[in-house]
């Protein structure tokens, strides 16, 4: 969390430029916001293990960011942490299922699929390439770097989409040639999360 709340804080001016185009232009300052709050948060919440602290980031972003951001964040992160549970620390497999279940909460949360320009087209690509190292037996720190790769390769995909979801689906064509922030924080998170376990 210490790494996504400083990537974000880092990103927030250029996250907000992205969603000033199709958005509402409050991404970046939002998304600063709630992991400022949830460092906090996980910083004093003593010594949990990652499911719960995870859980605890989830509520956290709940009740400090608004729009669509803080449920659909707070959303994956106490579904990712469930499914963790008590388990004392990660390994390839348990963040694979972890990140499957982020995924599905999102997808029911927001209804959206691959291809809508939402995060779901950077966060999908992210989990089935991490999941992919993983069973070819690819180190922890080789499959975060394939998941974040995957990530930012679907953020970018996003460009050329006419956005089917959010705030941006209003601007119809008009949302074509400008990327999703929301996929483009999600490609940032990925690649925070990436730096952070393979330290």
């Amino acid at each position: 969390m210490d790494e996504v709340s400083a990537v974000i804080a880092a990103e927030a001016d250029h996250l907000t430029q992205l969603d000033a185009a199709i958005g509402d232009g409050d991404h970046g300052v939002n998304l600063t916001r709630g992991f400022l709050a949830v460092r906090e948060a996980v910083a004093s919440s003593g010594d949990l293990p990652p499911g719960r602290q995870l859980i605890l980031a989830g509520k956290t972003l709940v009740s400090t960011v608004g729009g669509a951001s803080g449920p659909l964040w707070g959303t994956a992160l106490r579904r990712a942490g469930r499914a963790l549970g008590d388990a004392p620390e990660l390994d390839g497999a348990r963040l694979a299922d972890a990140l499957d279940a982020a995924l599905a909460g999102v997808v029911e949360l927001g209804a959206a699929e691959s291809g809508d320009k939402t995060m779901v087209d950077a966060l999908r690509p992210a989990v089935a390439a991490l999941r992919a190292a993983v069973e070819r037996g690819a180190s922890l720190a080789e499959a975060l770097e394939a998941a974040g790769n995957a990530a930012a390769e679907g953020a970018q995909a996003t460009v050329p989409m006419q956005a089917r979801k959010g705030r941006a689906s209003y601007l119809g064509e008009r949302s074509i040639g400008h990327e999703d922030p929301g996929a483009a924080s999600t490609a940032l998170i990925v690649a925070a999360l990436g730096r952070a376990l393979s330290a």
